[in-house]
């Protein structure tokens, strides 16, 4: 259950074998807007040298190390760690949803048993992660989105893409276009809330940052190949956004 504010107690699991440090601080806090980071633990071989960098961000951060010797060479005794952990934590912890930080595709069934639980499972991975780990998450984030926020300081960031490049890209416009028809009405109208909870479905992989843009309404202004209308609301004071094919008259 929720906590006492509300908000999803999560259990955010890492494979130190397979996940950057230099992640850690926009990890955190791209984890803070899906809920409360519960459990926070790193798998690895802590006698490792290759694992230095993360033992200093691991007090700073409150991330519980797990030590997982390396059995035989070859094998992935973390893998088989986090997956045991996981399930414990399913049955024995009052638990809303997981992060699965890693880019392994050892993960893909342990994403799926957790879903089939009712918890929500958010992956975090590299861009080279196997689409069936992908797929078996409800959302997943590239990480390379995270280190290029971490660079915006340094005049980094994913650039945007132009009108003309977003229209290349085929998928995305079917996509996009796909899901506003599936969440229009008999006008063709969609809103551009249901229209993101609908590509999200669709693609657990999808993430307007991925293209340079920071919300999917910046995206779709972008791409125009939709009309845009905004619409006053009596019970907020924010307007809300309608979204609609340019093809249909």
């Amino acid at each position: 259950m929720p906590n006492s504010e509300g908000q999803k107690r999560l259990a955010v699991l890492i494979d130190a074998d397979n996940t950057q440090p230099a992640i850690i601080d926009s990890l955190l806090e791209e984890i803070a807007n899906y809920g409360v980071a519960t459990v926070k633990r790193i798998y690895g071989d802590w006698t490792s040298t290759h694992l230095k960098g993360w033992k200093e961000m691991l007090l700073e951060h409150a991330i519980q190390p797990i030590q997982q010797f390396a059995y035989t060479r070859g094998k992935n005794a973390t893998d088989s760690a986090m997956i045991i952990d996981a399930m414990d934590l399913l049955y024995t912890e009052t638990m809303d949803g997981f992060c699965i930080v890693s880019s392994d595709s050892d993960f893909t069934r342990l994403s799926a048993r957790i879903r089939e639980a009712g918890l929500i499972v958010y992956g975090f991975g590299e861009q080279k992660t196997p689409k069936a780990f992908v797929g078996a998450c409800d959302r997943f984030i590239f990480t390379e989105i995270l280190r290029k926020e971490d660079e915006k300081d340094e005049g980094g960031g994913t650039p945007r893409k132009s009108a003309r490049e977003l229209k290349s890209d085929s998928r995305l416009v079917n996509l996009l276009r796909n899901a506003t028809e599936d969440s229009a009405d008999e006008t063709g109208w969609a809103n551009l809330g249901t229209v993101g909870q609908n590509v999200a479905n669709k693609a657990p992989e999808f993430d307007p940052r991925n293209y340079g843009y920071k919300k999917l309404g910046e995206l779709i202004r972008a791409v125009d190949l939709f009309t845009i209308d905004e619409r006053s609301s009596d019970n907020s004071p924010a307007k809300q956004i309608y979204i609609r094919d340019k093809r249909r008259k």
